[in-house]
């Protein structure tokens, strides 16, 4: 009789999940404003997270960015504990106000979040510039920009820095209908490099790649 062997499986390993978040939740004032939650994020995805106002959809990508500290729960970045060492590159958050500099043009803009973030393999700042809308547009001052315009230089940053992860809070405010376009053409450029993206939005997104994933966030729940 032949001995017994286990079988050993071909298949390959399940991937490990970009973002992982566990038991997630943050209280303001003893009042809870989301959570407990659970979800992950693969290379790939792109989640839209939903609720009304007051559900803490800004709240959240800012406890998944390092703003704020959440209340319990855990958060993983490719396997390991979240910290804010490994935040600056690997996380990217866009929010209301774009994080711009004023007073710099959006060049100098650009040129500053790479001496921050650092530079993504193969990206250059005007042709990140040029790609959003904005050639010609190079040497302004940030604050002489519309409100699209500077919504633009902040997607131009997303283009430049090394982040898998994007947090995007209403990407889609102050854009008009070319705008929006362009944000959903940048993310499903993102997911097919193997990026991810947590955006909150009131219902601009179209994602061309198919129906993304809801994370639904309701008040006190």
């Amino acid at each position: 009789m032949e001995p017994w062997l286990p079988m050993i499986s071909s298949d390959p390993p399940p991937p490990i999940p970009l973002l992982q978040a566990e038991g997630l939740a943050f209280a303001r004032n003893d009042e809870l404003v989301f959570g407990p939650l659970d979800f992950t994020l693969n290379p790939g995805d792109v989640v839209l997270v939903e609720g009304d106002n007051g559900s803490g959809k800004t709240t959240l990508l800012k406890v998944l960015s390092g703003l704020l500290t959440p209340n319990s729960g855990r958060i993983r970045l490719n396997g390991e504990d979240l910290t804010l060492a490994r935040l600056s590159h690997q996380v990217a958050l866009l929010g209301h106000l774009g994080g711009l500099k004023l007073d710099l043009t959006a060049l100098e803009n650009l040129r500053f979040a790479i001496g921050v973030f650092g530079l993504r393999s193969g990206a250059a700042p005007l042709p990140a510039l040029a790609s959003v809308g904005l050639e010609g547009y190079e040497d302004v001052p940030v604050r002489s920009l519309s409100a699209g315009q500077k919504k633009r230089v902040a997607l131009a940053r997303l283009l430049l820095v090394p982040a898998a992860l994007w947090l995007l809070d209403e990407p889609y405010a102050n854009l008009d209908k070319s705008g929006i376009d362009l944000v959903n053409r940048l993310l499903d450029a993102h997911a097919r490099r193997g990026g991810a993206a947590l955006v909150t939005s009131h219902g601009a997104y179209a994602f061309t790649s198919g129906t993304p994933r809801r994370l639904p966030l309701r008040p006190n729940t």
